[in-house]
Formats: C-alpha cells, sequence, structure tokens
C-alpha cells in the first residue's frame, strides 16, 4: 500500500467519516455491555457551527470515543432545540421579504412556513458537526417538535397542573417588545447603562404649590395613578390627604403614603405607575390604586399616551422631555447609572407588563435538585465544583416559572376555554379529551368542540428541553420501557455555565419528578471561548473565527488540537489560531513518525540489540506512567492536561527518544523483534490519542496492516494498565542528562556526531550501567570506562556527582578551547567581583528587599560554581 509522503486531512476526513458512518460504529442499542450515555445541548435550529460549539462537541466526542474504546456500549445522542423565540424571528423575516404579514397569517398557515424553514436550514449545525468528526449515532437525531417530543412535553403540563403546580396568574411579567412575547426572569440580562434623572414638577390640586418627582422614565407619566410619600417624611406631613395632576395628560391622582418610599433617594416622593413596575403594581394593589396601561404589545404609546399615540416609547422620552422643558415642568435632569433589563434573545429593553400567564410553581420542586447537588450524599457533581455555588444562590432564590409564550412557534398550551370566565377552561393532553372534561365541569353536554378555543400561547422553549435526557427516550410517554431502563440516566453533561440554570437545573428537577432520579452523574461546565484580547467572540466584534474555514485550514484534527490545548477545565478558553497551527504540525510530527517506521526494511536473522530492548522496556514504563495520568485526568475532567500528557508522551518520548535509539545504522535493517514491539507501542499510542484526533489515528492504524472492519481503531480496546518500573524511569531520566551533556559538548566544540568518542566517568551516584548500550549509541561512542580519577586532556561535565570526560586528542583544537576557556574563566571572575562587592556593601544589604539578596547570592554561588568548571577543564586541557 503506497503511504502518502504528507499527511493531507482534506483526503482522509471524508474518506474515514463515510467508513465509520457505512459500518454503524456510533449506533447503540440496549446490550449486555455498560452504557455510557450523552446528550447533546441541542443546538439551535437556526444555528450554525461557532466556536462554542467547536469546543463542547469536541469534549463530548473525545468523552464518547474514549468510552468506546473502554468497551463500553457508548451512546451519544444529537438533535436540536426548536428555539421558539429565535426561529419565529427568522421565519418573521423572511415572510416579510416576501411581502407576508405574519398577523395576516392563520396559526396553521404560519407554521406550515416555519416548518419549511425548518426542513430547509434545521440540519445544517448537526451537517457541520459531522466534519468536525462528531461520532453520534444519527439514527437518534431528535427535535424538540418531533411528535413524540411535543407529546411528552403536553403530557408533563397536563400532569402538573393536575397536581396543583401549574396555574394561571395575572402577574407583572418581563414584556419583550421585539419578540411581542413574556420572558421569564432568567431570560433578562441586566445591563449597566448611563441614563438621566429627570425632576418634574407635578401641581397640587387646589394650590399653586407644587411637589417635585425624581423619575428615570419621564414617558410613563400617562400611567401614574398616585404619588407616595413617606408617612415619616416630616417634609410633606402638609400633603396627606391631597391630590395632585399628573403634567400633559392632567389626571388627578392621590397622594398616599407607605413606608417603602426611599426618602433619601430623588425627592423622596415616587410617581407610582402600577402597570409598568412591579414594585409599583405592589403599591398598587395595597393602597388598590387604577392601574393604567399605557403600551402597545411592541411598546409603542397606546390611546392613553394622547398626542404621542403610535411613537416608540423612546422617541416619545425625547418627545415628551421637550415638552416638559417648555412647559417649566422639567426643572432639571442628572445623570444616573442604573441596570436595564434586555432580552437575551433580541436584545431588546424590557419592558414590565401585566399580563395574564402560566407559571410552574417551584418551591417543592427544587427540593430534590438542591439536594442531589449540594446534599451531603450529591448524586450529581459539577465540574469545576466553583460552580455549586452559582448553582446554590439560583436554586435557593427561585422563583415561580413564567412558561407561557406570546409565540406559534411551539408546543401549543393544551388549556381550553369555553367561557368568559378567568375559570372558564380545562387542561387536556387533546382536544377531544378537553371536550369531556369541559362538559363534566359545566354540567352541560351539548358543549361541543366548536365552543371550545384553545389557547394561543405556546409553551417556553425550556420547558420542551428540561425533559431531554428522558423525552429522547421516550421515558415520559412510556416509562418502563427498554431504552430509559437502560440509558437512563446518562453519565455526563458537557455544557456552558451560562446555561447552568435555564437548562442543567430544570432537567434536574425534571429528572427527580418523573424518573426520582438524577437525569445525569457529572456535569463538566466549559467555559466561554474569548479572542486573545479576552473579548467573547461574536459576530458584532467579528473576532470570532468561522468554524468551518479553521477546519479546512488546519483539518477537524489540528482544530481539535488547537482547542483542547487552550481549554482547561471550567475556565474561559483564550483562542489562538496559532494553536491550531500547532495541532497541524503535531499531525504531520506522527504521520512522519509513522513513514519512518513504516520506511525501515527488516531482517528475521539479526539479533535485538541491547539499547533497543531496555528503551523499549522504559518506553513501556513511560507509556503507563502516562496512562494513569491520563486517567486521573480524565476522571477530573482536565482534558486539556489528559491531551498535553499525550501530546508529551508521543513527541518527546516516542519520537525524540525512543524511535532514536532504535531506528537502524543508515540503510541497515531493523531486527523484527524490535519492530514488532515498535508497532505494538505504536498501536496503543494511537490508542489514546484516538478520542483527542480520530481521524489521523484511524488513517495510520488503517495503513499499518489490513484489517478488516471489526478490527478499525474507533471499535479496538483501550489499553490496559499494568504496574509501572518506576526505577527504570528514573535511571532512563538520569541517562538523558547524561546524553544531554554529551551532544551539549559536541555542539559547542563542533565534534561531528559521526566521529565516534570516548567517554570515562567517575560514578559517585553508583548510577546503573544498564543504560549504557543506549548512551553508547546516543552519544556515538567508542567506550564507556569507569575511572577513579579526573581524566587529563579531557572535556567534562557533571551529572548530579558524577563526573563525565570526554577525551579531546584529535577532537578539537586545544590551544583554541583554552583561550575560549580562559576568556570565559576571566569574564566570570569579573562578574563575581562585582556581586561580591554589591553584597560587602552594608548599606545595599541593610536597604535591598529580601529577595533582591537572595538573587544576589544565586547568582554568586553559580559563578563560583562555574569558575569550578571552568578552571577543572583549563586544568585537563593544559
Amino acid at each position: 500500500m503506497q503511504i502518502p509522503s504528507k499527511y493531507d486531512a482534506s483526503q482522509v476526513e471524508s474518506k474515514w467519516y463515510d467508513y465509520w458512518m457505512k459500518h454503524n460504529y456510533f449506533h447503540s442499542k440496549p446490550d449486555h455491555r455498560e452504557p455510557y450515555t450523552i446528550v447533546i445541548p441541542p443546538p439551535n435550529v437556526t444555528g450554525v457551527l461557532h466556536m462554542g460549539h467547536m469546543l463542547n462537541n469536541t469534549i463530548q466526542d473525545v468523552l464518547i470515543r474514549r468510552a468506546r474504546l473502554q468497551g463500553k456500549n457508548a451512546c451519544w445522542v444529537p438533535g436540536t432545540d426548536h428555539a421558539s423565540i429565535a426561529t419565529e424571528a427568522k421565519v418573521v423575516a423572511k415572510l416579510k421579504e416576501q411581502g407576508i404579514d405574519k398577523n395576516d397569517l392563520s396559526r396553521d398557515e404560519f407554521l406550515a412556513h416555519a416548518w419549511d424553514w425548518t426542513h430547509e436550514y434545521g440540519g445544517v449545525i448537526l451537517e457541520q458537526l459531522k466534519k468536525l468528526g462528531c461520532s453520534c449515532d444519527w439514527d437518534r437525531t431528535k427535535f424538540t417538535m418531533d411528535d413524540d417530543m411535543s407529546e411528552s412535553v403536553i403530557k408533563v403540563f397536563v400532569d402538573l397542573y393536575n397536581k396543583g403546580q401549574i396555574y394561571r396568574g395575572y402577574r407583572m411579567v418581563n414584556w419583550d417588545p421585539e419578540a411581542k412575547t413574556t420572558l421569564s426572569d432568567e431570560e433578562v440580562i441586566h445591563v449597566e447603562q448611563q441614563g438621566n434623572l429627570y425632576y418634574l414638577n407635578y401641581k397640587i390640586e387646589g394650590s399653586d404649590e407644587t411637589l417635585t418627582i425624581a423619575t428615570t422614565r419621564p414617558e410613563t407619566i400617562f400611567g401614574d395613578t398616585a404619588i407616595c410619600i413617606n408617612p415619616n417624611d416630616e417634609r410633606f406631613t402638609h400633603l396627606k390627604g391631597k391630590k395632585a395632576i399628573v403634567p400633559i395628560c392632567n389626571r388627578v391622582i392621590p397622594i398616599i403614603e407607605d413606608e417603602y418610599v426611599d426618602v433619601e433617594f430623588g425627592t423622596g416622593c415616587l410617581k407610582v405607575t402600577p402597570a409598568h413596575d412591579e414594585n409599583d403594581k405592589n403599591l398598587g394593589d395595597k393602597h388598590n390604586l387604577e392601574v393604567v396601561d399605557i403600551f402597545n404589545d411592541d411598546a409603542t404609546l397606546n390611546s392613553f399616551g394622547l398626542h404621542y399615540e403610535g411613537k416608540d416609547r423612546f422617541v416619545v422620552r425625547k418627545e415628551v422631555v421637550k415638552e416638559l422643558t417648555e412647559n417649566n415642568i422639567l426643572i432639571k435632569t442628572e445623570q444616573h447609572l442604573n441596570k436595564v433589563g434586555t432580552s437575551e434573545r433580541t436584545k431588546a429593553v424590557i419592558e414590565p407588563r401585566l399580563s395574564d400567564q402560566w407559571f410552574l410553581k417551584m418551591e417543592d420542586l427544587v427540593k430534590p435538585a438542591i439536594e442531589a447537588v449540594l446534599g451531603e450524599d450529591a448524586e450529581i457533581k459539577l465540574f469545576p465544583k466553583k460552580f455549586e455555588n452559582t448553582y446554590r444562590h439560583w436554586m435557593e432564590n427561585i422563583r415561580d416559572w413564567n412558561i407561557s409564550r406570546q409565540l406559534l412557534w411551539g408546543q401549543q398550551i393544551p388549556a381550553y376555554f369555553y367561557g368568559d370566565g378567568k375559570e372558564d377552561f380545562v387542561v387536556a393532553e387533546t382536544a377531544k379529551e378537553a371536550l369531556i372534561k369541559a362538559q363534566e365541569k359545566t354540567g352541560n353536554s351539548n358543549l361541543t368542540a366548536d365552543n371550545l378555543k384553545q389557547d394561543k400561547d405556546a409553551l417556553d422553549t425550556w420547558f420542551s428541553s428540561w425533559l431531554w435526557p428522558m423525552s429522547v427516550f421516550d421515558g415520559i410517554r412510556n416509562p418502563e420501557n427498554e431504552e430509559i431502563k437502560y440509558y437512563y440516566p446518562t453519565n455526563d453533561l458537557v455544557t456552558g455555565p451560562d446555561i447552568l440554570f435555564f437548562w442543567v437545573a430544570r432537567m434536574i428537577i425534571a429528572g427527580y419528578e418523573y424518573k426520582d432520579e438524577k437525569p445525569f452523574q457529572n456535569v463538566y461546565l466549559t467555559g466561554l471561548v474569548r479572542d486573545k484580547q479576552r473579548r467573547k467572540m461574536s459576530k458584532s466584534l467579528g473576532n470570532s473565527p468561522d468554524a468551518l474555514k479553521l477546519i479546512d485550514d488546519y483539518g477537524a484534527d489540528g482544530v481539535r488540537v488547537g482547542l483542547l490545548l487552550s481549554s482547561a477545565a471550567g475556565n474561559d478558553l483564550m483562542f489562538d489560531e496559532a494553536l491550531c497551527q500547532q495541532g497541524k504540525g503535531f499531525a504531520n510530527k506522527i504521520w512522519n513518525a509513522f513513514r519512518l517506521v513504516k520506511g525501515w526494511e527488516v531482517s528475521d536473522t539479526i539479533p535485538q540489540p541491547e539499547s533497543s530492548k531496555i528503551a523499549l522496556e522504559w518506553f513501556d514504563a513511560k507509556f503507563q506512567e502516562t496512562l494513569i495520568e491520563i486517567e486521573d485526568h480524565f476522571s477530573k475532567y482536565r482534558l486539556s492536561d489528559a491531551l498535553m500528557a499525550t501530546y508529551k508522551l508521543i513527541w518527546d518520548d516516542f519520537a525524540s527518544w525512543l524511535l532514536e535509539i532504535v531506528k537502524p545504522a543508515y540503510q541497515q535493517p531493523i531486527d523484527a523483534k524490535t519492530l514488532q514491539e515498535v508497532h505494538a507501542q505504536f498501536e496503543n499510542i494511537l490508542k489514546i490519542l484516538h478520542p483527542f484526533m480520530p481521524f489521523l489515528t484511524e488513517d495510520i492504524w488503517q495503513y499499518m496492516e489490513t484489517r478488516t472492519p471489526e478490527n478499525a481503531l474507533i471499535v479496538s480496546a483501550w489499553p490496559e494498565q499494568k504496574a509501572v518500573n518506576t526505577a527504570l524511569i528514573a535511571e532512563f531520566n538520569f541517562m538523558q542528562d547524561v546524553v544531554s551533556g554529551i551532544r551539549n559538548i559536541r555542539k559547542d566544540k563542533n565534534i561531528p556526531f559521526k566521529d565516534a568518542i570516548g567517554f570515562s566517568v567517575i560514578n559517585n551516584e553508583a548510577a546503573s550501567i544498564s543504560l549504557d548500550s543506549v548512551i553508547m549509541k546516543l552519544g556515538n561512542l567508542e567506550t564507556i570506562k569507569y575511572v577513579e580519577g579526573a581524566v587529563d586532556g579531557a572535556l567534562t561535565f557533571r551529572v548530579k556527582s558524577n563526573e563525565y570526560f570526554i577525551p579531546i586528542a584529535g577532537a578539537i583544537n586545544v590551544e583554541e578551547e583554552i583561550k575560549k576557556l580562559e576568556d570565559e574563566l576571566k569574564y566570570t571572575e569579573g562578574f563575581l567581583k562585582s556581586v561580591q562587592k554589591k553584597l560587602a556593601n552594608e548599606r545595599f544589604v541593610a536597604g535591598a528587599p529580601e529577595q533582591v539578596i537572595a538573587n544576589e547570592r544565586n547568582k554568586e554561588a553559580d559563578a563560583l560554581a562555574k569558575i569550578e568548571t571552568l578552571k577543572s577543564s583549563l586544568g585537563s586541557l593544559r
């Protein structure tokens, strides 16, 4: 088989991915083996591959490929999330391009367009994951809007409603005026912004007196229904029981008293707008105030806004300020820093709004999930552990979950209304069941399906994805089926800390509610991908590289290595494209090592050299030592460290030392025993490297010998751990220092490696002589002599207390070498004097920091040692 001279990822990756797919290596079904299960964090169906996906899915693939090699029944379930807000926005934008208004369509017509869009673009990101080498069980691909998945969601809603956990309430909610839907508290990001505090004068009814109010939102004055003062504030005692007049709209409103008002903030007076602020709503309820909603669903003002009707809230703010100024109502403006709620999805500024919504009670549901992660017998581990504090804060301060969304794309809430009253509805899994329930509830058997109107709202997307580890195995609809019993609970979840609450915590809650069991054992929280300037990668900043172009430039294996080398567990990843180049270079290094080994001619008649025998014993020990280190890193989800340990083993120990020791002389064959053992070690290396670099390793594996599909690397066996010969490793480390000393002298003195040299040792360390054959080969030594005293006429170096001598006769120009050493000695003695002069200066020693003094003493010690070595070398030359 002709082996290419260079490794070309573009020629290899599709070939082996197709091969893996053809032979169904990624597919899993229940059997006698131990299962190892990962469910993918389902990317948005609108998504394309970005750097966060690349990191997250590379880590998952490393874990799943390793489990497969360990003989486990590895199952990685892929899929996508219907992403209500994002997808609906995309579909609406596409319809707009076609001149179609969403509001002119029926629900079914809009959903038809949404499904068309999903079928056209929805699978893009999953196809891109294949380019990265992801070994998902594609036969199991799920979508959160699949019929069976939607049935599961509806079943859970009905069950929780019947348990009294879901209720309908008229509450202040977070309204996204761009998506025109409510959001949960967790989907609101509070951004610090520089704004203004506006001071307005309100007239007191029946007098010329005015009252000054400070507000950050002057456009909301049209919704004012009271002014509140603190009853303990003596400044306003005379206003008790009086009324004020709202500027512009001239509404007469009461002046109420409540200790809620902070007398230190602003003017000590608070305008109360119950429809547009949660705290104001609480005050309104307490004092029975009128509620005036001034906004349309797109945050334009309605008819209560008078001549501002139809204008956007921020436009109105500017125009109202102008009108108030012209009428001497606005008396001053101050800069004011405050936190503004913005939509996580659309980035629109959130508008607090009163609305009928569906809520899930969280107080009791959350308790098992807190215990599972934070209890004494915690069943679920977070990596890194530091995220337990974040988890605790969120879970112990949890509020009821607003699960309804004013969207069409998503599971429609299974509530059916049959009258005009607040409680005139039933909840059922199907319209047919709803009719029966409505007839029973009303006692009216004449009710028909036409009398029922299903709630128009859809469920929050997270209300489907919180069931993901169960619903992908049909564990909600068929809780005792073979697959849910085999694959659940899953093993590892890999995701970002930004959705620790959105998704991870909610899956834990759902797992205990519906399986009375954890959904996974370990949660590995990756860092965010940032650029070298520590900025989060984003399209808007233009600092996020094209993921697929990176694969084209460096190969999937190179990119995987680059991502993992820059990704310490749980810390943000400072991505540097140079690391992908390093990954590509690593692939080339391994390929060249393979070509070197494959290019050796073999002889069955040559005995195995002692140097090769002991080198192979050492590498086996080194491999076992590294294997233990790798296993430890994997157990702690330190994948970057596991890769680096593998990297060093291959680059340093295998390529730089073992192959150098065992390689035959120029144009000479290698003995069969050595080659066989080198092949065995190479195969072990490929196995532990395969999870990180699947394409390269499979390619080399298949080139090494003819393999049947059953013997492909992807389904081979992870190496077994054996006892580590630590004594041999220690001896080899010592030997490496000796060889480095010989090579340094050869380099410094320009002694060609082809020239064999003599070598003598004063073995003060009682170092083993078992590696002498290796030293002789790597140093090209004629002999190794063990002597009692210094050797005259020789160059010397030390390793610990051992002294080594290389005779100079014929090897170097003695006069030139003496001159060089004398110059170096003179310079070093001068340097020593300057250091000692400093240390003899009492003022310097008394005033300098302790670390500076210590550095100077180290310099003195180093100079003294160097002078001794130089004098010894000169003595041997003279």
